[in-house]
């Protein structure tokens, strides 16, 4: 009875800890990804790649076809004027999907959808990213 009484009462705070730890993920993950979207602004190439996911460098193995691939199909990442983030998932250990509202550079509205998975060194990479055009921007 003691045993079960005493791990009860420590469910809260183990709760607590998972909560603690997702937002510390949820934070690395935003940061990651503002981290990328202020090189492009700064057409800091290099910076820009280092933030991307070994299968994104699979794919693009040198900062040119990167940058060249987010120029020509990515107009609004590339240049935003403006960005925020929306509605945040955490899919799986140390995976998560965010949101993120852009205006770009023709002044309309966009939904970049991002996804990033926790490296070995704890570190969030970026392994991929989806973007539409959005009628309404909404969090």
């Amino acid at each position: 009875m003691r045993r079960a009484l005493f791990a009860f009462a420590l469910m809260p705070m183990f709760m607590i800890s998972l909560a603690f730890a997702g937002d510390a993920e949820i934070k690395a993950a935003q940061s990651a990804i503002d981290g990328q979207l202020k090189a492009f602004i700064a057409n800091d190439g290099a910076a820009a790649y280092g933030f991307a996911a070994p299968n994104v460098k699979q794919i693009f193995p040198t900062v040119d076809t990167f940058m060249n691939m987010v120029t020509n199909g990515y107009a609004p990442v590339r240049k935003p004027q403006s960005y925020s983030f929306g509605k945040v998932e955490q899919t799986g250990p140390g995976s998560i999907v965010q949101q993120v509202l852009i205006v770009g550079p023709d002044g309309k509205d966009y939904e970049a959808v991002y996804t990033l998975q926790q490296q070995p060194d704890g570190s969030f990479k970026i392994t991929g990213c989806s973007l539409r055009a959005s009628t309404s921007v909404s969090t």
